[in-house]
Protein backbone atom coordinates (compact mmCIF):
# COMPACT_ATOMS: atom_id res chain seq x y z
CA UNK A 1 0.00 0.00 0.00
CA UNK A 2 1.29 3.47 -0.85
CA UNK A 3 2.20 5.44 2.24
CA UNK A 4 1.11 9.08 2.60
CA UNK A 5 3.24 11.58 0.75
CA UNK A 6 4.16 14.88 2.35
CA UNK A 7 1.98 17.50 0.61
CA UNK A 8 3.73 20.15 -1.41
CA UNK A 9 3.62 23.82 -0.53
CA UNK A 10 4.09 26.90 -2.66
CA UNK A 11 2.75 27.70 -6.14
CA UNK A 12 1.83 24.10 -6.94
CA UNK A 13 -0.35 23.58 -3.85
CA UNK A 14 -4.08 24.22 -3.95
CA UNK A 15 -5.15 25.97 -0.69
CA UNK A 16 -8.83 25.48 -1.43
CA UNK A 17 -8.52 21.73 -1.25
CA UNK A 18 -7.11 19.25 1.21
CA UNK A 19 -3.68 18.26 -0.22
CA UNK A 20 -3.63 14.98 1.71
CA UNK A 21 -6.78 13.88 -0.11
CA UNK A 22 -5.09 13.95 -3.52
CA UNK A 23 -3.97 10.65 -5.08
CA UNK A 24 -0.38 9.72 -4.14
CA UNK A 25 0.91 10.21 -7.68
CA UNK A 26 -0.52 13.76 -7.78
CA UNK A 27 1.20 14.69 -4.52
CA UNK A 28 4.53 13.38 -5.82
CA UNK A 29 4.04 15.27 -9.09
CA UNK A 30 3.40 18.42 -7.05
CA UNK A 31 6.59 17.90 -5.05
CA UNK A 32 8.76 17.37 -8.13
CA UNK A 33 7.12 20.40 -9.77
CA UNK A 34 8.01 22.39 -6.64
CA UNK A 35 11.66 21.35 -6.98
CA UNK A 36 11.63 22.56 -10.57
CA UNK A 37 9.92 25.83 -9.57
CA UNK A 38 12.45 26.60 -6.86
CA UNK A 39 15.47 25.71 -8.98
CA UNK A 40 16.43 22.57 -7.07
CA UNK A 41 16.06 20.87 -10.44
CA UNK A 42 17.22 22.93 -13.43
CA UNK A 43 16.81 22.32 -17.15
CA UNK A 44 18.68 19.16 -18.13
CA UNK A 45 18.86 17.79 -14.57
CA UNK A 46 17.71 14.21 -14.05
CA UNK A 47 14.46 13.97 -12.13
CA UNK A 48 13.94 11.02 -9.76
CA UNK A 49 13.69 7.74 -11.66
CA UNK A 50 10.79 5.36 -11.09
CA UNK A 51 13.05 3.34 -8.82
CA UNK A 52 14.08 6.42 -6.86
CA UNK A 53 10.44 7.47 -6.50
CA UNK A 54 9.49 4.09 -5.07
CA UNK A 55 12.37 4.35 -2.60
CA UNK A 56 11.87 8.00 -1.60
CA UNK A 57 8.08 7.97 -1.25
CA UNK A 58 7.41 4.30 -0.58
CA UNK A 59 4.91 3.91 -3.41
CA UNK A 60 4.34 1.12 -5.92
CA UNK A 61 6.17 1.02 -9.25
CA UNK A 62 2.90 1.67 -11.12
CA UNK A 63 2.43 4.88 -9.12
CA UNK A 64 6.01 5.98 -9.83
CA UNK A 65 5.49 5.34 -13.54
CA UNK A 66 2.31 7.43 -13.50
CA UNK A 67 4.25 10.29 -11.90
CA UNK A 68 6.75 10.48 -14.76
CA UNK A 69 4.02 10.05 -17.35
CA UNK A 70 2.09 12.99 -15.86
CA UNK A 71 5.18 15.19 -15.75
CA UNK A 72 5.87 14.40 -19.42
CA UNK A 73 2.28 15.19 -20.37
CA UNK A 74 2.59 18.55 -18.60
CA UNK A 75 5.74 19.32 -20.60
CA UNK A 76 7.92 19.61 -17.50
CA UNK A 77 10.23 16.70 -18.29
CA UNK A 78 11.44 14.72 -21.27
CA UNK A 79 13.02 11.29 -21.75
CA UNK A 80 16.63 11.19 -22.94
CA UNK A 81 17.80 7.78 -24.23
CA UNK A 82 20.70 6.44 -22.19
CA UNK A 83 20.28 9.18 -19.57
CA UNK A 84 16.76 8.98 -18.17
CA UNK A 85 14.09 11.60 -17.57
CA UNK A 86 15.32 15.19 -17.30
CA UNK A 87 13.79 18.62 -16.76
CA UNK A 88 12.64 19.99 -20.11
CA UNK A 89 14.29 23.13 -21.49
CA UNK A 90 10.86 24.55 -22.27
CA UNK A 91 10.09 24.67 -18.56
CA UNK A 92 12.69 27.43 -18.14
CA UNK A 93 13.00 29.01 -21.59
CA UNK A 94 9.40 30.02 -22.20
CA UNK A 95 9.00 31.92 -18.94
CA UNK A 96 6.06 29.77 -17.84
CA UNK A 97 5.43 26.13 -17.14
CA UNK A 98 2.94 23.99 -18.99
CA UNK A 99 0.40 24.60 -16.18
CA UNK A 100 0.80 28.37 -16.40
CA UNK A 101 2.99 28.82 -13.34
CA UNK A 102 6.23 30.84 -13.30
CA UNK A 103 9.28 29.24 -14.85
CA UNK A 104 11.97 28.12 -12.42
CA UNK A 105 15.29 29.91 -12.28
CA UNK A 106 18.20 27.59 -13.14
CA UNK A 107 19.95 26.32 -10.04
CA UNK A 108 23.04 28.28 -9.21
CA UNK A 109 21.99 31.30 -11.26
CA UNK A 110 21.89 34.82 -9.89
CA UNK A 111 21.51 38.37 -11.08
CA UNK A 112 25.21 38.54 -11.79
CA UNK A 113 26.00 35.12 -13.23
CA UNK A 114 25.05 31.51 -13.79
CA UNK A 115 26.08 28.05 -12.70
CA UNK A 116 29.76 27.76 -13.58
CA UNK A 117 29.55 24.02 -14.12
CA UNK A 118 26.95 24.39 -16.87
CA UNK A 119 25.37 20.99 -16.07
CA UNK A 120 23.00 21.78 -13.22
CA UNK A 121 25.40 20.53 -10.54
CA UNK A 122 27.72 22.40 -8.25
CA UNK A 123 31.11 23.11 -9.88
CA UNK A 124 33.72 20.44 -9.40
CA UNK A 125 37.09 21.51 -8.05
CA UNK A 126 40.02 21.58 -10.43
CA UNK A 127 42.97 19.27 -9.94
CA UNK A 128 43.26 16.41 -7.48
CA UNK A 129 41.08 17.82 -4.70
CA UNK A 130 40.85 15.32 -1.84
CA UNK A 131 37.78 15.85 0.41
CA UNK A 132 38.30 14.95 4.06
CA UNK A 133 37.37 11.37 4.86
CA UNK A 134 37.26 10.16 1.27
CA UNK A 135 38.01 6.42 1.23
CA UNK A 136 37.62 3.36 -0.97
CA UNK A 137 34.72 2.14 1.16
CA UNK A 138 32.82 5.43 0.87
CA UNK A 139 33.43 5.53 -2.89
CA UNK A 140 32.11 1.97 -3.27
CA UNK A 141 28.99 2.76 -1.22
CA UNK A 142 28.32 5.86 -3.29
CA UNK A 143 28.70 3.85 -6.48
CA UNK A 144 26.19 1.26 -5.25
CA UNK A 145 23.67 4.01 -4.38
CA UNK A 146 23.97 5.52 -7.85
CA UNK A 147 23.68 2.18 -9.65
CA UNK A 148 20.67 1.19 -7.53
CA UNK A 149 18.86 4.46 -8.19
CA UNK A 150 19.86 5.21 -11.78
CA UNK A 151 21.22 2.00 -13.27
CA UNK A 152 24.78 1.00 -14.10
CA UNK A 153 24.73 2.97 -17.35
CA UNK A 154 24.58 6.20 -15.36
CA UNK A 155 27.66 5.31 -13.32
CA UNK A 156 30.93 7.08 -14.10
CA UNK A 157 33.93 8.19 -12.09
CA UNK A 158 32.83 11.80 -12.56
CA UNK A 159 29.30 10.96 -11.39
CA UNK A 160 30.63 9.34 -8.22
CA UNK A 161 33.09 12.19 -7.64
CA UNK A 162 30.21 14.67 -7.78
CA UNK A 163 28.70 12.95 -4.73
CA UNK A 164 31.69 14.18 -2.72
CA UNK A 165 32.19 17.54 -4.44
CA UNK A 166 35.53 16.24 -5.68
CA UNK A 167 37.31 15.87 -8.99
CA UNK A 168 37.44 12.52 -10.75
CA UNK A 169 41.19 12.40 -10.14
CA UNK A 170 40.59 12.23 -6.40
CA UNK A 171 38.92 8.84 -6.81
CA UNK A 172 41.91 7.32 -8.59
CA UNK A 173 43.87 7.41 -5.34
CA UNK A 174 41.52 4.72 -4.07
CA UNK A 175 40.35 2.76 -7.14
CA UNK A 176 42.28 2.15 -10.35
CA UNK A 177 39.39 2.73 -12.77
CA UNK A 178 35.66 2.26 -13.29
CA UNK A 179 36.04 -1.48 -13.94
CA UNK A 180 37.66 -2.01 -10.57
CA UNK A 181 35.04 0.19 -8.91
CA UNK A 182 32.15 -1.84 -10.33
CA UNK A 183 33.83 -5.09 -9.29
CA UNK A 184 34.22 -3.77 -5.74
CA UNK A 185 30.61 -2.60 -5.78
CA UNK A 186 29.32 -6.00 -6.87
CA UNK A 187 31.33 -7.83 -4.22
CA UNK A 188 30.07 -5.37 -1.60
CA UNK A 189 26.47 -6.28 -2.45
CA UNK A 190 27.22 -9.98 -1.90
CA UNK A 191 28.78 -9.04 1.44
CA UNK A 192 25.31 -7.87 2.55
CA UNK A 193 24.01 -11.46 2.49
CA UNK A 194 23.55 -13.06 5.90
CA UNK A 195 23.91 -16.83 5.59
CA UNK A 196 21.29 -18.74 7.60
CA UNK A 197 22.53 -20.51 10.70
CA UNK A 198 22.12 -23.35 11.11
CA UNK A 199 22.31 -24.15 7.41
CA UNK A 200 19.79 -26.59 5.86
CA UNK A 201 21.17 -30.12 6.14
CA UNK A 202 19.73 -31.61 2.94
CA UNK A 203 21.57 -30.60 -0.20
CA UNK A 204 18.38 -29.68 -2.10
CA UNK A 205 17.08 -27.43 0.67
CA UNK A 206 20.47 -25.75 0.91
CA UNK A 207 20.71 -25.15 -2.85
CA UNK A 208 17.20 -23.71 -2.79
CA UNK A 209 18.10 -21.40 0.11
CA UNK A 210 21.26 -20.23 -1.69
CA UNK A 211 19.30 -19.52 -4.88
CA UNK A 212 16.75 -17.46 -2.96
CA UNK A 213 19.52 -15.42 -1.32
CA UNK A 214 20.87 -14.62 -4.79
CA UNK A 215 17.39 -13.71 -6.08
CA UNK A 216 16.80 -11.35 -3.16
CA UNK A 217 20.18 -9.71 -3.81
CA UNK A 218 19.34 -9.06 -7.46
CA UNK A 219 15.98 -7.60 -6.48
CA UNK A 220 17.78 -5.08 -4.23
CA UNK A 221 20.52 -4.41 -6.79
CA UNK A 222 19.18 -5.28 -10.29
CA UNK A 223 22.34 -4.04 -12.07
CA UNK A 224 24.47 -6.79 -10.48
CA UNK A 225 22.81 -9.55 -12.51
CA UNK A 226 23.50 -7.72 -15.77
CA UNK A 227 27.14 -7.13 -14.84
CA UNK A 228 28.02 -10.67 -13.73
CA UNK A 229 29.48 -13.07 -16.29
CA UNK A 230 29.38 -16.87 -16.34
CA UNK A 231 31.93 -17.34 -19.11
CA UNK A 232 34.34 -14.67 -17.81
CA UNK A 233 33.88 -14.90 -14.05
CA UNK A 234 35.06 -12.01 -11.94
CA UNK A 235 37.03 -12.57 -8.72
CA UNK A 236 34.39 -11.79 -6.08
CA UNK A 237 35.31 -13.34 -2.71
CA UNK A 238 31.91 -12.70 -1.11
CA UNK A 239 30.07 -14.20 -4.10
CA UNK A 240 32.36 -17.23 -3.94
CA UNK A 241 31.53 -17.56 -0.23
CA UNK A 242 27.81 -17.73 -1.05
CA UNK A 243 28.38 -20.39 -3.74
CA UNK A 244 30.60 -22.42 -1.40
CA UNK A 245 27.87 -22.28 1.25
CA UNK A 246 25.13 -23.18 -1.24
CA UNK A 247 26.93 -26.36 -2.26
CA UNK A 248 28.10 -27.24 1.26
CA UNK A 249 25.64 -30.12 1.76
CA UNK A 250 26.14 -31.73 -1.65
CA UNK A 251 28.87 -33.99 -0.31
CA UNK A 252 27.95 -36.87 -2.64
CA UNK A 253 29.47 -35.03 -5.62
CA UNK A 254 33.11 -34.46 -6.51
CA UNK A 255 34.35 -30.81 -6.61
CA UNK A 256 34.10 -30.43 -10.40
CA UNK A 257 30.52 -31.71 -10.52
CA UNK A 258 29.57 -29.48 -7.58
CA UNK A 259 30.94 -26.49 -9.46
CA UNK A 260 28.98 -27.38 -12.60
CA UNK A 261 25.78 -27.75 -10.59
CA UNK A 262 26.49 -24.44 -8.83
CA UNK A 263 27.01 -22.62 -12.14
CA UNK A 264 23.83 -24.13 -13.59
CA UNK A 265 21.89 -22.90 -10.55
CA UNK A 266 23.58 -19.50 -10.64
CA UNK A 267 22.81 -19.11 -14.32
CA UNK A 268 19.10 -19.73 -13.76
CA UNK A 269 18.88 -17.11 -11.02
CA UNK A 270 21.04 -14.56 -12.81
CA UNK A 271 19.44 -15.18 -16.21
CA UNK A 272 15.97 -14.51 -14.80
CA UNK A 273 17.14 -11.51 -12.79
CA UNK A 274 18.67 -9.79 -15.83
CA UNK A 275 15.13 -8.84 -16.81
CA UNK A 276 14.66 -6.89 -13.55
CA UNK A 277 16.84 -4.01 -14.74
CA UNK A 278 15.49 -4.24 -18.28
CA UNK A 279 11.90 -3.97 -17.04
CA UNK A 280 12.67 -0.96 -14.84
CA UNK A 281 14.36 0.83 -17.75
CA UNK A 282 11.44 0.00 -20.05
CA UNK A 283 8.97 1.44 -17.55
CA UNK A 284 10.90 4.68 -17.30
CA UNK A 285 11.29 5.07 -21.06
CA UNK A 286 7.74 4.10 -22.05
CA UNK A 287 5.80 5.30 -19.02
CA UNK A 288 3.96 1.94 -18.93
CA UNK A 289 4.20 -0.86 -16.41
CA UNK A 290 4.01 -4.48 -17.53
CA UNK A 291 0.21 -4.67 -17.32
CA UNK A 292 -0.23 -1.45 -19.30
CA UNK A 293 2.26 -2.59 -21.94
CA UNK A 294 0.52 -5.94 -22.37
CA UNK A 295 -2.87 -4.22 -22.58
CA UNK A 296 -1.60 -1.93 -25.34
CA UNK A 297 -0.61 -4.98 -27.43
CA UNK A 298 -3.71 -7.04 -26.70
CA UNK A 299 -5.43 -6.28 -30.05
CA UNK A 300 -2.34 -7.44 -31.97
CA UNK A 301 -2.08 -10.64 -29.92
CA UNK A 302 -5.76 -11.33 -30.50
CA UNK A 303 -5.24 -10.96 -34.25
CA UNK A 304 -2.34 -13.45 -34.14
CA UNK A 305 -4.32 -15.95 -32.05
CA UNK A 306 -7.28 -15.77 -34.41
CA UNK A 307 -5.07 -17.11 -37.19
CA UNK A 308 -5.22 -20.56 -35.57
CA UNK A 309 -1.48 -21.09 -36.08
CA UNK A 310 -0.63 -21.22 -32.38
CA UNK A 311 -2.77 -23.88 -30.66
CA UNK A 312 -0.53 -24.01 -27.58
CA UNK A 313 -1.69 -20.54 -26.59
CA UNK A 314 -5.39 -21.34 -27.02
CA UNK A 315 -7.23 -21.20 -23.71
CA UNK A 316 -4.31 -19.84 -21.70
CA UNK A 317 -6.29 -16.72 -20.78
CA UNK A 318 -8.81 -18.97 -19.04
CA UNK A 319 -6.09 -20.73 -17.04
CA UNK A 320 -3.71 -17.93 -16.18
CA UNK A 321 -4.16 -14.31 -15.09
CA UNK A 322 -0.85 -13.19 -16.53
CA UNK A 323 1.13 -14.34 -13.52
CA UNK A 324 3.26 -16.66 -15.63
CA UNK A 325 5.07 -13.64 -17.08
CA UNK A 326 5.93 -12.28 -13.63
CA UNK A 327 9.61 -12.65 -12.90
CA UNK A 328 8.98 -14.07 -9.43
CA UNK A 329 6.81 -16.80 -10.97
CA UNK A 330 9.45 -17.58 -13.61
CA UNK A 331 12.12 -17.81 -10.92
CA UNK A 332 10.05 -20.11 -8.69
CA UNK A 333 8.94 -22.47 -11.46
CA UNK A 334 12.41 -22.70 -12.99
CA UNK A 335 14.09 -23.25 -9.62
CA UNK A 336 11.73 -26.10 -8.70
CA UNK A 337 12.18 -27.85 -12.07
CA UNK A 338 15.94 -27.41 -11.96
CA UNK A 339 16.18 -28.96 -8.50
CA UNK A 340 13.87 -31.78 -9.63
CA UNK A 341 16.44 -32.52 -12.34
CA UNK A 342 19.26 -32.37 -9.82
CA UNK A 343 17.37 -34.97 -7.72
CA UNK A 344 17.21 -37.36 -10.68
CA UNK A 345 20.88 -36.72 -11.43
CA UNK A 346 21.82 -37.39 -7.79
CA UNK A 347 19.86 -40.64 -7.67
CA UNK A 348 21.82 -41.95 -10.66
CA UNK A 349 25.16 -40.55 -9.52
CA UNK A 350 28.04 -42.99 -10.10
CA UNK A 351 30.73 -40.99 -8.39
CA UNK A 352 32.40 -39.93 -11.62
CA UNK A 353 32.39 -36.34 -12.99
CA UNK A 354 29.67 -35.71 -15.58
CA UNK A 355 30.72 -34.77 -19.10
Amino acid sequence: MDRPVTPATGPSATPATNPSAAPPYRRIVAEIRRRIDTGELAAGDRVPSTRRITQEWGVAMATATKVLTTLRQEGLVRAVPGVGTVVAEAATETGTRADGGPAPRPRGSSASGSNASGDGHRPLPDGDHQPPGLSRDRIVRAGVRIADAEGLRSLSMRRVAAEFGASSMALYRHVANKDELVMLMADATFAEIELPAPAPRHWRARMEAGARLQWQLYQRHPWVAQWLSITRPQPLPHAMTLIEWTMGSATQFDPLTKLRLALTLLNHVRGTAVALEEDLEAEQQTGMDQDQWMASLEPEYERIMESGSFPMYAGIDDMDDGGTLRLDAMFEFGLARLLDGFEVFSDGWTGRPAH
